[in-house]
């Protein structure tokens, strides 16, 4: 069974709104945010979830710094063996963190780590789309979010168990 670890924002966590800014970096063992509709792919992938890290767009873009410290440092504590950043939808704040955290795992720990945003997000794919992989996801309130989800348990399980994505992310990411 393959160790996913999940990063959240405020949003996605269910721990606040877009109001709710300052929420402080916390972790959960618990299922949460988008990893509930994730779950019936995750476990098709024999995946499942370890943590749901979190914080607010505000606390991270006080300190983004000690944030992705914090993020990468607990992906290689719990030993996930993929994280998956996201999706992060057209929400600007939490594209950036995402691909910065996802960019860090990688470079740091060499856990696997994607991103998920939507296009709305072009500076970030743009700065990041080379480092990390960024898998293409809707805008909020769009369709295709089954499809995202999928596709991003599909390639952390296929990175996680070493397989050449090439092709894969050839057709799912930016």
């Amino acid at each position: 069974m393959k160790r996913i670890m999940m990063v959240y924002d405020q949003i996605q966590a269910g721990a606040g709104t877009k109001d709710d800014k300052m929420v402080p970096l916390k972790a959960t063992k618990e299922v949460v945010g988008p990893a509930v509709m994730m779950e019936r792919f995750l476990k098709k992938n024999d995946e499942k979830v370890i943590a749901c890290v979190y914080c607010g767009n505000g606390t991270y873009n006080e300190n983004p710094e000690e944030i992705i410290r914090k993020i990468t440092a607990l992906a290689a504590k719990l030993k996930a063996d993929a994280v998956i950043c996201g999706p992060c939808f057209n929400y600007a704040d939490y594209a950036a963190m995402a691909a910065a955290a996802a960019e860090s795992i990688v470079k740091n720990t060499g856990i696997p780590a994607v991103a998920c945003m939507s296009k709305e997000n072009a500076d970030t794919i743009s700065a990041f789309k080379d480092k990390v992989a960024i898998v293409k996801g809707p805008k909020k309130g769009e369709t295709g979010l089954n499809e995202a989800l999928e596709n991003l348990c599909v390639l952390a399980g296929q990175m996680a168990d070493g397989k050449d994505t090439a092709e894969l992310k050839s057709r799912i990411c930016y």
